[in-house]
């Protein structure tokens, strides 16, 4: 890393996103999750092609689901976004009739294979989703070329703390096993398993402390 990046790095502040900051937490959640593995399987193996149609979708979660509403950024000494948390508040992870429609033309605009590759995975991500009142994690996202620098878990300490501050319950799902043992690290305990698109896929439970 550049003498200048770390040192940035150090002055780290984790703050809301301001709706001015959209497009670069955009940027942050697609090249920081860009390689998943269930978004190779739904996207295809070609890495811009990938990046383009997550861009079109999660710009369409942004605007529809207001995901930037109660969206965490790390925010380096410089005022550059270079992590972010998402989460949905209760209820707010479960599409109305008329935000599936609104979402529509984003999924059908990835083309025919990758719409429905994608509709099975959110499909099978639905049905896991708990009955019992939850605040919905994701995206969490950290630019790729500062993964294993500490942001993640300083962004994560942050989401914790207000979590139990409030009294609530989070839920998530990822398809990474290193993952899996990073939000253990925050109190996460695994309630499901299953393979998505045949990614195997980890379903998750923190309860408020």
């Amino acid at each position: 890393m550049l003498k200048d990046e770390a040192k940035n790095l150090e002055g780290l502040e984790i703050g809301a996103l301001d709706v001015s900051e959209t497009e670069e937490a955009l940027g942050v959640v697609v090249r920081g999750m860009r390689d998943n593995p269930v978004n190779v399987a739904a996207y295809g193996e070609d890495p811009r092609v990938r990046a383009r149609r997550m861009r079109g979708l999660f710009g369409g979660a942004f605007a529809v689901l207001g995901l930037g509403e109660h969206m965490l950024a790390a925010r380096t000494a410089d005022g550059r976004i270079v992590g972010v948390v998402g989460a949905l508040p209760p209820g707010g992870c479960r599409l109305s009739g008329a935000q599936q429609l609104r979402l529509l033309p984003r999924l059908l605009s990835t083309g025919p294979r990758a719409a429905g590759r994608a509709a099975v995975w959110m499909g099978a991500w639905a049905k896991r989703d708990p009955e019992e009142r939850h605040w919905h994690l994701g995206p969490v996202a950290v630019d790729a070329h500062l993964q294993g620098m500490g942001i993640g878990t300083k962004l994560m300490r942050v989401f914790s703390a207000r979590m139990d501050a409030a009294g609530e319950d989070a839920y998530l799902e990822t398809d990474k096993p290193e993952n899996v043992r990073f939000y253990e690290r925050f109190g996460f305990e695994i309630v499901g398993e299953q393979e998505v698109l045949g990614v195997p896929n980890w379903f998750m439970t923190r309860r408020a402390k």
